[in-house]
């Protein structure tokens, strides 16, 4: 064969490039073979070495199943280890802590119903959301939200009263319900602010007001039952702070102290032996939960679980390293950001992990 019928020596060196052995533990890529019939167990199993973000997702089911079988007991006892942290039956006692952060519009979502799963079993330590992600289960509580399409037009749907979140519709009148239900509330927290000298703090009002609604559906309900605590640091930034605001010319002098519940969020951290985080969305509940963490030095678990890219510097498409870099989330922590919408992921999520096994 002449040279001109030969492959060039150049391209042949660079497509037929030999390759390094890899890992002995590397792992096959393999998906669910639906030969095997519908099984979603075994289906979600196999996201792990599915790849993409069904790795993702593969990964934050066995970082929070480590949080939940976590026990100081699993630890060596420290020299700096007081008497009550080295009795094993104690050690065998602690567990991790766990904090879950949401966005509003998860609870005007379905999602609600598996928030307030987790709250009624007791399963999560803290919970952290917007004004919005407090007062849509109240409301929700007097009325329901219903299913419309994002593509509604706003001009026609505001005509009605009719408000859109996203592919939601929420009628304005179940905002007209929450104030009547509110105010009296509000009215007797102000009474008792001048009468008993009772300090409220936003999660102390969260309290009451899973106390009052008292109705099973509730996410706050069962926190109220279950003295799971609430930190909303934007407690004003919705339709309770337009119910504070109008409170506040009707019958002025309520006062809400964000200091005390800033006190002891953070206090849940610095206190936890062990510490894990879920965050569904991005913003306020995210930086809040990584902050109160930065406190002790980082959490030892974290899943993040939104839809955000990091390219604009924003907190919210922060992955799980930029957190490292403020010591929000420990250096050897186990961590993964899933890259996927919470309303499709999240009880997926739940079903392999609190759910299982329950």
């Amino acid at each position: 064969m002449s040279s001109k019928d030969s492959v060039p020596n150049c391209a042949a060196a660079a497509v037929l490039v030999r390759s390094e052995g890899v890992p002995d533990d590397a792992q096959p890529i393999r998906g669910y073979d639906f030969e095997n019939g519908v099984d979603y167990n075994a289906l979600l199993s196999t996201y792990i070495n599915t790849g993409f973000q069904a790795t993702s997702f593969g990964r934050a089911v066995d970082i929070v199943n480590k949080m939940r079988a976590w026990r100081l007991s699993d630890e060596p006892v420290a020299d700096t280890d007081c008497e009550e942290d080295r009795d094993l039956e104690y050690r065998k006692s602690v567990k991790c802590k766990i904090f879950l952060g949401y966005t509003s519009n998860l609870v005007s979502s379905g999602i609600r119903e598996t928030i307030k799963y987790l709250v009624k079993n007791s399963m999560v330590d803290v919970l952290v959301s917007s004004a919005g992600g407090v007062e849509e289960d109240f409301i929700k509580c007097l009325a329901p939200t219903y299913l419309g399409d994002f593509t509604l037009e706003g001009r026609a749907l505001r005509s009605k009263g009719l408000n859109r979140i996203g592919n939601l519709i929420v009628p304005n009148d179940n905002y007209c319900k929450f104030e009547d239900w509110i105010v009296p509330i509000l009215d007797q927290m102000l009474k008792e602010q001048k009468e008993d000298g009772t300090v409220w703090t936003p999660s102390k009002v969260i309290h009451r007001l899973g106390k009052e609604i008292n109705h099973p559906d509730s996410i706050y309900y069962w926190a109220y039952k279950n003295n799971i605590p609430v930190y909303c640091p934007a407690i004003t930034d919705g339709s309770l702070g337009d119910m504070l605001y109008f409170h506040s010319y009707r019958s002025p002098g309520l006062v809400i102290d964000v200091v005390q519940d800033i006190r002891a969020m953070n206090t849940e951290a610095v206190r936890a032996k062990k510490s894990g985080v879920i965050i569904l969305g991005g913003g306020l509940v995210k930086h809040h939960i990584c902050n109160a963490n930065l406190m002790r030095n980082g959490a030892d678990y974290a899943v993040f679980v939104n839809t955000a890219q990091e390219f604009d510097g924003s907190d919210a498409g922060a992955r799980p390293d930029e957190a490292v870099s403020w010591g929000k989330i420990k250096a050897d922590a186990e961590s993964v950001k899933v890259y996927a919408e919470a309303s499709l992921v999240f009880p997926l999520l739940v079903a392999q992990t609190f759910a299982k096994n329950n």
